[in-house]
């Protein structure tokens, strides 16, 4: 078997790192939030890295709240499709309105969602 020469992190020797049960509880807590094994954590963290995690969980309920109002808006124009009595008042200028809002609230869903799930390059 022939060696090139290159040092691998596998092959070099591990750093070990002593902690109380609660600390490498946190530890984990911290590298699966990242997204990261405990081992590819520490190094970010030991070099000075900044670790990010995967879930913005502000972004995730902002998403919640939008997807809500993408279900009562799709209610609306639901009940004026079945021609429901309480819609029959509704005009096209609301309907019209009311797809507005809909696709509105889609874009907005799609902008929090890029926020929220951060791209692999950025892990």
């Amino acid at each position: 078997m022939e060696t090139t020469g290159t040092v691998t992190r596998k092959g070099s020797p591990p750093i070990k790192v002593y902690c109380l049960p609660e600390e490498r509880r946190q530890i984990e807590a911290g590298a699966k939030a990242a997204g990261l094994s405990l081992s590819a954590y520490l190094l970010t963290v030991g070099m000075g890295y900044h670790v990010r995690g995967i879930v913005d969980h502000q972004g995730v309920e902002e998403l919640a709240r939008i997807n809500g109002d993408l279900g009562r808006l799709g209610g609306l124009l639901k009940l004026w499709l079945t021609d429901h009595p309480r819609t029959r008042a509704f005009g096209a200028a609301t309907i019209r309105a009311v797809l507005s809002r809909i696709e509105a609230s889609q874009d907005q869903m799609v902008a929090v969602m890029r926020t929220v799930v951060r791209p692999k390059a950025e892990r």
